[in-house]
């Protein structure tokens, strides 16, 4: 050994890699804490806040205007409201003509009035969708339902107020066609796709007719 090396300090030994803790690991516990955290801050919001389950609830657009359709939704609603389930119906555009109770031109424009003229001013008015045969169809099918005890389109539309199925008209529907508040049978409610949609969300069973 050299006099150099004798007499010179030795140098403080420093830790191999292998000894130093990595930054990984000593930030770890925190970053656990943090997680669990955030973990159980997560479970409390999902109990404050569970998911919205499905509901007993029937939610249907009623968009057809034909006599058998409207016979077949009203038949619908009226079975499920009786079963204990809650009903909406969804009334738009030529659906509108199943809770029309009459035809008024007054105060419209041109292109208004021509709807009114064209379109049917209730049940009553309105045809089937295969062999109406200008109406004839219509009052066969009437005429078959009393005879089978059936009850009639109005019949099972009042079962249905009695039943408290909730029936919606679209506002931009009734805007478009220029259908009034005097037109419609009594009783309903107006609303938007987000009426609907908020049913539709609860629903176990959704129905377009």
């Amino acid at each position: 050994m050299s006099p150099v090396d004798t007499l010179s300090p030795s140098a403080p030994s420093m830790p191999s890699a292998t000894t130093m803790p990595s930054a990984a690991s000593m930030s770890a516990p925190a970053d656990s804490s943090d997680r669990l955290a955030a973990l159980e801050a997560r479970l409390t919001a999902l109990e404050d806040h569970p998911s919205q389950s499905t509901e007993d609830r029937v939610a249907m657009v009623v968009f057809s205007g034909d006599l058998d359709k409207a016979i077949a939704a009203f038949i619908i609603a009226t079975g499920a409201a009786a079963m204990g389930m809650e009903v909406s119906m969804f009334f738009t555009f030529w659906g509108l003509n199943a809770v029309k109770k009459q035809k008024v031109f007054a105060g419209k424009n041109v292109i208004e009035q021509g709807f009114t003229a064209m379109l049917p001013g209730g049940l009553g008015q309105t045809g089937l969708s295969q062999m109406n045969y200008f109406g004839a169809g219509a009052k066969i099918m009437r005429r078959l339902m009393k005879q089978h005890d059936v009850s009639s389109p109005e019949e099972l539309f009042g079962l249905a107020q009695e039943l408290g199925v909730r029936m919606v008209v679209c506002d931009m529907s009734r805007e478009l066609l220029g259908v009034t508040d005097a037109e419609l049978i009594d009783g309903l409610e107006t609303g938007g796709v987000a009426t609907f949609l908020g049913d539709a969300a609860r629903a176990k069973v959704t129905l377009f007719i």
